[in-house]
């Protein structure tokens, strides 16, 4: 089965009424987890996107208190898992303030974790990569607001190679 464009499911659901919208909605969301995850942001977080932001720093925080750090393979597959979880709510948001927020925290808490960020470890090209996503987040931001996001970032880029 091919998929529908956007403009054709468009200008379908145009012609459908609210029960039978209602019904498309719930029916996707019970055949994904992350259609229903969606759903619940748009429906209860889209509106405060810096207080989805923090909750979203607790899920991370409360992720990375459960890594085990003792095997540095087990670290870095936990440490990726997270990175997944992170974009996964970045597609949802669609800020890039949100982005910029969330990405400092996860590298923030990379670089607390103790990890070892030297060049030849196997986090070094990811950490590197996250900083360069948050310099491209920050640089579509107001102006203000870049200059407190670009400190932090340096802040997390001179302690990289630590």
């Amino acid at each position: 089965m091919k998929a529908a464009t956007i403009s054709q499911l468009r200008s379908e659901l145009q012609g459908l009424g609210q029960p039978e919208l209602i019904t498309l909605c719930l029916r996707l969301a019970r055949f994904k987890a992350e259609n229903k995850e969606l759903l619940t942001y748009l429906l209860y977080e889209q509106h405060d996107e810096l207080s989805f932001a923090n909750n979203v720093k607790q899920e991370m925080d409360e992720l990375f208190t459960a890594i085990n750090f003792d095997s540095l393979h087990y670290a870095k597959k936990s440490i990726r898992k997270i990175g997944r979880v992170i974009s996964k709510y970045n597609r949802f948001s669609g800020s890039k303030r949100v982005e910029a927020e969330l990405l400092i925290h996860f590298c923030r808490n990379i670089k607390d974790s103790g990890f070892p960020l030297h060049e030849k470890s196997p986090l070094y090209k990811f950490y590197t990569n996250l900083l360069q996503k948050i310099s491209r987040a920050i640089n579509t931001l107001h102006p203000d607001l870049q200059f407190d996001y670009r400190r932090e970032l340096d802040s997390l880029s001179k302690t990289r190679k630590q």
